[in-house]
């Protein structure tokens, strides 16, 4: 089993390979959460103007200059310094983006809490044990999570019914080459029972699915706001409204080979 820290240095083997490929990556047409062209797109937050935003994951950093575009004090972040460096090269100088080369755990235990906290198919890189009560403290009260999350992989293996990782395969564009990363690959219940632990309330899940027949490759999209006061451990503040997608949520369904991509 992967650690972690081994993740980080398969980002970072990731990130010294497009460096190599000078790979030039056109800038976001279009938002979206794991699967191109699929699913909402920025629409998902609101009116983000004025927003003091934070990118859990950012990569490159298409999605967050894609957002400082639109009036918001992006700060990205990434745990990968191959990956921070790609974003360096490509924005030296973007007004109201800020790359960080930092653990998201250690950032958000230093940083001002954020209005929005999002993260483009990262999250389940990092125990959510670690990672749930440092996002709650890095949030506003009344601020929102948004994030996309794998469901189904390439094998057609559903989601984890326990909070436990397990070893997923990522292979480097243009190659054959294959690295395990460990995630928690988890059910919408187990999402949201883990954030209403940390004073978060789910307020959405959609399905975001490959359009292909024979791929079935699938997130959900995830969107919770923190609760001015902090519930009891295990308790929820109300019904959680849900989409008409949710039933289908809460059984493993099945899927194929890009089911784990590379993000940005």
């Amino acid at each position: 089993m992967t650690t972690e820290s081994d993740t980080v240095e398969t980002w970072n083997v990731y990130g010294a390979h497009q460096l190599a490929r000078r790979l030039a990556l056109p800038e976001l047409d279009r938002w979206d959460w794991g699967i191109p062209d699929i699913g909402p797109g920025i629409e998902a937050f609101g009116d983000v103007n004025g927003l003091r935003v934070l990118d859990l994951g950012s990569g490159l950093g298409r999605h967050a200059a894609y957002l400082a575009a639109r009036g918001a004090d992006v700060t990205a972040v990434d745990a990968s310094s191959a990956q921070h460096q790609r974003a360096l090269t490509r924005y030296p100088d973007t007004p109201g983006l800020h790359p960080v080369s930092a653990d998201a755990v250690a950032h958000l235990r230093d940083a001002d809490p954020y209005d929005l906290i999002y993260s483009v198919g990262s999250m389940p890189y990092l125990d959510p044990d670690r990672l749930l009560p440092a996002l709650a403290n890095g949030l506003k009260p009344g601020g929102r999570l948004v994030f996309s999350a794998l469901h189904t992989n390439s094998h057609g293996n559903g989601p984890s019914t326990e909070v436990i990782p397990r070893t997923e395969s990522l292979r480097l564009p243009g190659t054959t080459e294959d690295h395990p990363v460990d995630m928690w690959v988890l059910t919408p219940q187990l999402w949201e029972d883990l954030l209403a632990q940390h004073g978060l309330r789910m307020e959405a899940v959609t399905a975001i699915n490959s359009p292909k027949p024979d791929n079935h490759v699938s997130y959900r999209l995830y969107a919770a706001r923190h609760l001015q006061r902090v519930p009891s451990l295990g308790g929820h503040a109300g019904p959680v409204p849900r989409n008409d997608d949710r039933a289908v949520d809460r059984k493993p369904t099945a899927v194929p080979e890009e089911a784990t991509p590379w993000p940005r």
